[in-house]
């Protein structure tokens, strides 16, 4: 007679705790598995880096042309003069929050190009 999985599963959950920690154990040792928790944290720092889809944008400094950077600032936030100005001269400070790929690349592209310092986070 062959045991189902579902008999297994039903086993290990009427199984105290420290019966289970020495099954762990005992698995580890038969298939030569150090550190399982370290395995699965793994993966999940792994999958986090893939999943990243949102973007800061800091303005670090604002170089030689300043002008320049208000103009862009200025455009891309839909901000009056004034106010893009008084954000630029603020520097370090972040611009935007939650930005996609396509945007992120497009302003910090425009922004460096002008001679702008910026970070991404």
């Amino acid at each position: 007679m062959q045991i189902t999985k579902k008999q297994i599963l039903e086993k290990i959950y009427s199984m105290t705790l420290l019966e289970i920690v020495e099954l762990i154990d005992d698995l580890e040792k038969k298939f030569g598995i150090s550190n399982i928790q370290n395995f699965n944290t793994n993966n999940l720092d792994n999958n986090k880096k893939i999943k990243k889809n949102e973007f800061n944008l800091y303005l670090k400094s604002i170089g030689t042309n300043k002008i320049s950077v208000i103009k862009i600032i200025r455009n891309f936030l839909n901000l009056g003069l004034k106010d893009a100005k008084d954000l630029v001269e603020s520097s370090p400070v972040l611009i935007k929050e939650k930005m996609n790929k396509i945007d992120l690349d497009s302003l910090k592209n425009s922004l460096e190009e002008v001679g702008a310092t910026i970070e991404i986070k």
